[in-house]
């Protein structure tokens, strides 16, 4: 877990006030089976599969996977500077995940993305803390992390979660 109290506590109002202004058709599949934002850090560890939803420029919607890691109570991944989802991304900064596992976690996220480190210009204050954290996780000579990966953080303006069962989410 990576988050602070103060950042748990902002992931709990989002997933509050999301829910709260849903549709009753979902507030009445989710209510019942949801996480707290405690849980939700728990469970959401390592990497995890994301499908990410962008828009083209004729507004077409695209979907693809990324790697996806909740640190902080958001989302990050990253991508190749070259790939389509980064030209996406760069003219129409708003964006969609979802993560699922079958029927036991589904966690929906809409926001807009910040970019971590740009290829011109200052890297985001966080990007050292981020840097040091994936070059962990995927290697340091993974890539050649200033030229080749962009990675993004989507700050979440709609954000809730379905799990029926949180204690079969945290078995080992």
């Amino acid at each position: 877990m990576h988050e602070t109290p103060e950042e748990l506590k902002r992931l709990q109002s989002l997933l509050d006030a999301s829910l709260s202004r849903s549709t009753s058709h979902l507030r009445s599949i989710v209510s019942e089976h949801t996480l707290t934002a405690e849980q939700l850090t728990q469970v959401l560890t390592g990497m995890r599969t994301l499908a990410l939803s962008t828009v083209t420029a004729k507004g077409e919607p695209r979907i693809s996977g990324v790697d996806g890691h909740f640190l902080h109570g958001r989302w990050h991944f990253g991508t190749a500077r070259d790939a389509a989802k980064a030209r996406h991304l760069a003219a129409r900064p708003a964006a969609s995940v979802a993560h699922l596992r079958g029927e036991d976690l589904g966690v929906f996220t809409h926001g807009t993305v910040e970019v971590l480190n740009p290829l011109d210009g200052e890297p985001h204050p966080d990007w050292p803390e981020l840097l040091a954290y994936f070059k962990d996780f995927y290697g340091a000579a993974a890539f050649d992390w200033e030229k080749e990966v962009v990675y993004y953080r989507l700050r979440p303006h709609w954000m809730t979660v379905y799990a029926p069962d949180f204690a079969m989410l945290t078995e080992s």
